[in-house]
């Protein structure tokens, strides 16, 4: 059998082969023409666009972003003027934290290169007017918001409960007003990027506080008022004491974390109350005291304290138990003091090895000053090897620490200044020194001679400055002792200071002839405050410390010089007529 096409099928394959050559012409003519279109918008901006009033349209990105930079010219310096509650401010765009980005505002319009059909599409038929992307500083956004709260508006007080004795302080919270950070950004945004210089309208909101109204009363409910509701007890290994809140309350505190108010226990300050109330006491270092010229040993003692660690683990909670539960048993614990009776037994402090007295004319600011410095350096004990400084002993002058004001040497010339009259235990703190053979660190001889003091031998003190220091380099312990006797107006006042150990060396001393004599001179002040004077000169001298050794001593030692120069007491005239000599 054969079979043989008809005429119908040969027109039906013709005629398929024009459709397929059109759709084929069709393709190629619309493509040819997307690219083109590619090609024509490449990464202009659409056409007709305009970025906050600057017409920026059918340029590519580069010329759109300097197109857009020039529009903005006039307005990127611009001051930005805000109002608040009616008053008004300015303030450049640097400070608020404000710039244009003007790729991304480009890019934003349309202006990258894109074969999608959309863009494309947008390029010739597009227009919009599109705003700005404005760039933001945060840290300066920030502080111009709070230079706007700081002036304008209120911060808001957290509510606190606290305690006075047994009684319990509640303190409300306060609302503030601030501004809304986004809401502000919004307007500052708005305003800067207008075409025409406007006000930006900003507005204070109501902030609460962290700690409300709710976190006060719950603060009370959980802890204040059940803290001061009853006493605790402690039990210390069968000896039961008990606390009343008035007494403890000081070392509790509620402090704000995380929007509530926290329990806190102060340990240092609780442990100083319970202290003075378990019998069982405290150490008691060993010390020394002088009875007929002999010096004792007061022995050491052990004191037997709670575990504080244990204490400060269980108070918060043991605050807040209801009564009847509120005991809490404490381990004991014995407390070694730092200096024992056979740390004072070591040091071999038995004899007297040096004592000098020096005498002062009556005033009461010597009577006051030189006792309060005698206050403080009676009963110091230096061990071997150990530097004494008056001025850290004695502490500053000030009136808090015991002392008045008196005349002090400063320039040459008397004037008055806290603790005057201190020179006076220096001196005579040298003079023991020097003659328990203990080394001269440091010491300065006043600027003049003064007479009630001895020639060369004599120490002056001026806090910040000048101090009177010395090392104990024997092998044994020094005990000093210092007293006063108070001037009366008709009586000296007595220094004394004794110096307590086992002797080391016998001293000696010679004093040399005074040379190289200097005149004084006249000084007129005319100040208020003068101390008029009448002056004499100025010499040079020599001290000398012979070393001898005693006892157990093998050493050998030269003699040792001590060279003052005391300058001229200039004669002062007070030329002031209203001068007050004070």
């Amino acid at each position: 059998m054969s079979f043989h096409n008809s005429p119908n099928d040969n027109r039906d394959k013709a005629g398929a082969k024009v459709v397929g050559w059109l759709i084929l012409g069709l393709v190629l003519l619309f493509g040819g023409l997307y690219v083109v279109a590619h090609l024509v918008a490449g990464d202009k901006v659409p056409r007709g666009t305009t970025v906050a009033g600057v017409s920026i349209g059918g340029h590519p990105q580069d010329e759109a972003a300097q197109r857009l930079r020039a529009g903005f010219a006039d307005r990127a310096d611009r001051k930005i003027t805000v109002a608040v509650d009616g008053e008004e401010l300015t303030f450049t765009p640097d400070e608020v934290g404000l710039d244009i980005d003007y790729e991304a505002s480009v890019a934003e319009a349309g202006g990258e290169r894109s074969w999608d059909p959309v863009r494309l599409w947008n390029y010739f038929t597009g227009g919009d007017d599109m705003s700005a992307v404005v760039a933001v500083d945060d840290v300066a956004f920030t502080r111009f918001v709070s230079s706007i709260d700081k002036a304008q508006g209120t911060a808001p007080v957290d509510g606190a409960v606290t305690f006075d004795g047994a009684e319990i302080e509640r303190s409300e919270p306060v609302d503030g007003e601030a501004l809304d950070p986004t809401a502000t950004l919004e307007a500052m945004e708005a305003a800067y990027l207008s075409e025409e210089p406007t006000t930006a309208e900003l507005e204070l909101v109501q902030v609460a506080p962290a700690i409300d109204a709710d976190d006060v009363q719950a603060a009370l409910d959980s802890f204040a008022s059940p803290a001061v509701a009853a006493p605790v007890v402690l039990d210390f290994e069968g000896s039961r004491i008990k606390v009343a809140p008035a007494a403890y309350t000081a070392a509790l505190s509620l402090e704000p974390e995380d929007g509530e108010l926290v329990p806190t226990l102060k340990a240092k300050k609780l442990t100083k109350v319970l202290q003075r109330r378990i019998t069982t006491g405290a150490p008691h270092d060993a010390s020394f005291r002088v009875v007929g010229g002999v010096p004792q040993i007061v022995p050491s003692k052990k004191g037997v304290t709670f575990d504080r660690a244990q204490l400060e683990a269980s108070f918060l909670d043991l605050v807040v138990k209801p009564e009847g539960q509120r005991t809490l048993a404490l381990d004991a614990k014995v407390a070694e003091p730092e200096f024992t009776t056979a740390d004072a037994e070591a040091l071999k402090i038995k004899e007297r090895v040096s004592s000098f007295t020096t005498y002062y004319p009556h005033a009461d600011y010597r009577n006051v000053n030189i006792g309060r410095a005698a206050e403080l350096v009676n009963g110091t004990v230096l061990e071997p090897g150990e530097t004494f400084s008056l001025n850290g002993i004695g502490g500053e002058r000030t009136e808090a620490n015991g002392f008045t004001k008196g005349y002090v040497i400063s320039d040459g010339i008397l004037i008055q200044d806290l603790g005057g009259g201190v020179s006076q235990m220096a001196t005579t703190l040298f003079n023991a020194m020097f003659f328990a053979g203990l080394e001269d660190v440091e010491h300065k001889p006043h600027s003049f001679y003064i007479s009630r003091y001895p020639i060369g031998r004599e120490a002056t003190v001026a806090w910040g400055a000048v101090d009177l220091r010395f090392k104990n380099d024997t092998p044994y312990g020094v005990l000093v002792q210092a007293t006063v006797t108070p001037s009366t107006p008709s009586s000296s006042g007595v220094v004394t200071v004794n110096m307590y150990s086992t002797k080391w060396w016998d001293i000696t001393t010679t004093t040399g002839e005074r040379h190289n004599p200097t005149k004084p001179k006249v000084r007129k002040v005319d100040s208020l405050k003068c101390h008029p004077n009448e002056g004499y000169g100025g010499f040079d001298i020599d001290v000398i410390r012979y070393f001898r050794p005693v006892g157990a001593n093998t050493e050998k030692r030269s003699p040792e010089t001590f060279s003052t120069t005391y300058i001229p007491s200039d004669t002062v005239k007070c030329t002031n007529p209203d001068a007050v000599d004070e």
